[in-house]
C-alpha cells in the first residue's frame, strides 16, 4: 500500500497540498463544527450523540463514534477489524453510506468493512430495523449514512478563505494526530476545501497491563470537495482517498496466536461522489436530488512465509435520484437508484484471478402524510432487482417488493404514540473477496426478506424526555456459508431479533443528562448468534446501558462524563461448547478549555476507559479457548485507561 510519501505524490495529494502551500488566513472564528450522531426510528428521528461529542472525546474511530446508543456495538479493538452491529444485527446486512455513496463491499470477513475518519464527519444518521423506502436496497437491518462536511459548513458570511488545525496525542496506545483543513470561497456560488488527516499509534496495554501484539497502526486520509450554490441549484464534487497500514494477526479480529501470526496487513478505499440537488423557490413539486458515485475498495496481505501477497478489490458505481413533491397534505419522495458491483481476488502474480460482478437496480416511492394535526401516515415501497454472476459462473435473478407503513399520534402536548411495519428485500450479492477461491453458491440460492414491526411511546414535559420502544425483526432464509469446508453459500435459516429500548434525558439551563437501556434477543433457527459462528450475520451483546451528563461550567469551561455497562451472559451455547461473556462497566470523561471563550481555541483533555477496566467487548469474537482445540479464537481485549490531549485552532 502507498506510504505516506507516496499519498502526497498521488494527485489528491498533491492537490491539498498545493492548496496549503498558497493560502495565507487571517479571520476571526465561526464555532466549530459538531457532528450529531442520529437514530431514526420509522416515525421519528432522536438524538443519540449531542452537540459537539466527537470533539469532546476525540473520536478516532468507530468505537468512539457509537458508544452512547446501547443499540449500537461496534466490535474489535483496532480500527481495522472492527465491525459495526445495529440491535446485534452486522453491517454487510445495513445499507451504508458516505454522502450518497454505497459502501457495499466486503474484503476480508476477519476485518471490518467500514473505513470512515470521524474528522470529516458533519453527522451520522442510523436507521434501526428495516424501515423507508429511501433507506436504499437490502437494507434488512437498517441503514447507516454518513454525511462529511462541505465549504459551506465551514465559511463565514463574508469570509472568504479560513482554515482548522488539529493536533492530538494519547497514552494509551501512544499515538499521535494531526489534521488540516483550508477552505475558501472563490466567488459567491463557488467554495472548496481540503483536508490532510494522519494518525500513527503503537501497540495499546489492555486493562491488565497486557500488550497487544497487532494493534499498531498508520493511517493517513485526504479529501478534496468543490461546492457550486447557485440558489435554486447546488453541487458537491468530492474526492477522498483512507489508507491504513500496519502488521496485523493474519485474522485481525483474534488475538496473535502460533496459527494466527503477524503479517504486513494494509487496506485503501477511495470514493468519489457527485451530489447534485434542485430546489426553485416557491416550488412545491419539484425537490430533485441526484448523487453518482463510484467507489473502490482493497486489501493487501503479505503471508509471506507461506503464499505471499494476496489481494482483494471490490469496486461500485451507482446512481440514485430522488424528487420529492409537496401535494396537498401529502410529502411524496419518489425515484430510482443503480449499483454495478464487482469483487476480485488473486495472488500477486494474477490479484484479479478470482471474480464476481452484480447489479442491483430500483425504483421507489414514500408518502409522508399529515391526517390531522395530530396524525401522521407514512406509506411507502420500493422494488430492486438483483443480479449475480458468481465466480463459479453460475448466473441469479431475483427481485421483490419492500412496503413500509407508520403511523404516529400526538395524544396529548406530552404524549406520542407510534406504530410501525416494514419490509425488505435483498437478492443474492457478491461475497467477500478473500472467500471467492474455492467458494460456491448452491445452485438454489434464494434472496433474503426481512420483517420489522415497532410500537413506541415518547413524553415530553420540561425538561425531561421520556421514550420506550418494543420491536420484533425477522430476517429470512438467511445467506451465510456454515462454519467448515468446502465454503458454499446457502440460505441457512430464518434470524429473529426481539428486544425493547428505554431511555430518560434531562435538559435544563448548563446541564443536560440522559440514561438509555437496551435488551435484545438474537437467534438464527433458534440458536443464540456469535460472530464466530455467523460471521456476517450477528452477535449477542448482553442488556446495556448507556449513560450521560454534560455540564457547561461557564463560556470557558466543559465538563462530562458518561459510562456504557454490559451485564454478563453467564452461558451462551453454540455448536462448538457453551461459552460466556463476562460483563463490564467503562467510564470515560473529559473537560474542555476555552481560552478565547470561543471555539477559535479549544483544548480538550479526554480520559477514556477511566479505571482501566480489562475487558472483552460483547460485540468481539468471544473467548472460545477453554474448548478444547479452539485455543487462540478470542477476540482482542479492549484498551486501558487512555488519556488523549487535543488541540484544535481555527484561523
Amino acid at each position: 500500500m502507498p506510504s505516506t510519501a507516496r499519498f502526497l505524490r498521488h494527485p489528491l495529494g498533491l492537490t491539498i497540498a498545493a492548496l496549503m502551500s498558497s493560502a495565507a488566513f487571517a479571520q476571526s472564528s465561526p464555532t466549530l463544527n459538531t457532528v450529531h450522531v442520529v437514530a431514526e426510528a420509522l416515525h421519528h428521528r432522536d438524538s443519540v450523540v449531542d452537540a459537539d461529542t466527537l470533539e469532546r472525546y476525540q473520536a478516532d474511530d468507530l468505537g468512539d463514534l457509537f458508544d452512547q446508543d446501547p443499540q449500537i456495538s461496534v466490535g474489535g479493538a483496532l480500527g481495522i477489524a472492527q465491525k459495526l452491529y445495529v440491535r446485534s444485527v452486522e453491517d454487510p446486512l445495513l445499507n451504508v453510506t458516505i454522502d450518497g455513496a454505497a459502501q457495499s463491499g466486503s474484503l476480508f470477513h476477519h476485518t471490518g468493512r467500514i473505513g470512515v475518519d470521524p474528522a470529516l464527519l458533519k453527522r451520522v444518521e442510523v436507521t434501526t430495523g428495516a424501515g423507508r423506502a429511501t433507506d436504499g436496497p437490502g437494507a434488512l437491518g437498517g441503514s447507516v449514512r454518513f454525511v462529511t462536511k462541505d465549504p459551506d459548513d465551514l465559511l463565514r458570511d463574508g469570509e472568504r478563505l479560513g482554515g482548522l488545525l488539529s493536533a492530538g496525542a494519547g497514552t494509551n496506545p501512544e499515538s499521535y494526530r494531526v489534521s488540516t483543513t483550508l477552505f475558501g470561497r472563490v466567488n459567491d456560488q463557488w467554495s472548496a476545501m481540503g483536508t490532510l488527516v494522519e494518525r500513527d499509534q503503537q501497540r495499546y496495554e489492555d486493562g491488565n497491563g497486557s500488550e497487544q501484539a497487532g494493534t499498531e497502526a498508520n493511517q493517513q486520509l485526504g479529501q478534496v470537495k468543490l461546492l457550486g450554490d447557485f440558489g435554486a441549484q447546488r453541487f458537491t464534487l468530492s474526492h477522498e482517498i483512507r489508507q491504513d497500514e500496519g502488521e496485523r494477526a493474519q485474522r485481525p479480529q483474534w488475538i496473535v496466536s502460533g496459527f494466527n501470526r503477524l503479517y504486513t496487513l494494509d487496506a485503501e478505499r477511495q470514493t468519489s461522489t457527485l451530489n447534485y440537488r434542485l430546489r426553485p423557490q416557491g416550488q412545491q413539486r419539484l425537490d430533485l436530488e441526484a448523487t453518482l458515485y463510484h467507489t473502490t475498495a482493497d486489501v493487501e496481505q503479505n503471508v509471506a512465509d507461506r503464499w505471499g501477497r494476496y489481494f482483494g478489490e471490490s469496486a461500485s458505481t451507482g446512481l440514485t435520484i430522488a424528487n420529492t413533491s409537496r401535494v396537498g397534505s401529502h410529502r411524496l419522495t419518489y425515484g430510482l437508484d443503480y449499483r454495478d458491483d464487482e469483487v476480485t481476488a488473486g495472488y500477486a502474480d494474477n490479484p484479479t484471478q478470482e471474480r464476481e460482478s452484480g447489479d442491483i437496480a430500483g425504483v421507489f416511492l414514500q408518502n409522508a402524510l399529515q391526517l390531522t394535526d395530530d396524525v401522521q401516515l407514512g406509506l411507502g415501497a420500493r422494488y430492486d432487482r438483483y443480479r449475480l454472476t458468481d465466480n463459479s459462473g453460475l448466473s441469479y435473478r431475483e427481485d421483490d417488493i419492500s412496503p413500509n407503513i407508520d403511523a404516529q399520534r400526538m395524544v396529548t402536548d406530552q404524549i406520542t404514540l407510534s406504530a410501525a411495519h416494514a419490509r425488505a428485500f435483498r437478492g443474492p450479492k457478491a461475497h467477500d473477496a478473500f472467500k471467492l477461491e474455492g467458494a460456491t453458491n448452491a445452485p438454489d440460492l434464494r434472496g433474503e426478506h426481512a420483517r420489522n414491526s415497532e410500537l413506541a411511546a415518547r413524553f415530553e414535559q420540561g425538561p425531561w424526555q421520556f421514550s420506550a420502544e418494543l420491536y420484533r425483526s425477522t430476517i429470512d432464509d438467511v445467506i451465510a456459508d456454515p462454519l467448515g469446508r468446502p465454503t458454499r453459500y446457502q440460505n441457512v435459516g430464518d434470524l429473529e431479533s426481539n428486544g425493547y429500548v428505554l431511555s430518560a434525558n434531562y435538559q435544563w439551563a448548563s446541564l443536560s443528562a440522559g440514561l438509555s437501556f437496551h435488551h435484545n434477543d438474537i437467534e438464527l433457527n433458534g440458536q443464540p448468534l456469535t460472530v464466530y459462528e455467523y460471521n456476517g450475520i450477528g452477535n449477542t451483546v448482553g442488556d446495556t446501558w448507556t449513560a450521560q451528563v454534560d455540564y457547561h461550567v461557564n463560556r470557558a469551561w466543559q465538563v462530562g462524563w458518561r459510562g456504557q455497562f454490559v451485564e454478563g451472559i453467564d452461558a451462551l451455547d453454540t455448536s462448538v461448547g457453551t461459552i460466556g461473556k463476562p460483563g463490564y462497566g467503562v467510564h470515560d470523561a473529559y473537560v474542555r478549555w476555552l481560552p478565547t471563550q470561543s471555539d477559535d481555541l479549544a483544548v480538550t483533555l479526554t480520559v477514556n476507559n477511566l479505571l482501566d477496566k480489562q475487558y472483552l467487548d460483547h460485540a468481539s469474537n468471544a473467548d472460545f479457548e477453554h474448548i478444547p482445540g479452539y485455543e487462540g479464537i478470542v477476540g482482542l481485549a479492549e484498551p486501558g485507561r487512555d488519556i488523549r490531549l487535543g488541540v484544535n485552532y481555527r484561523f
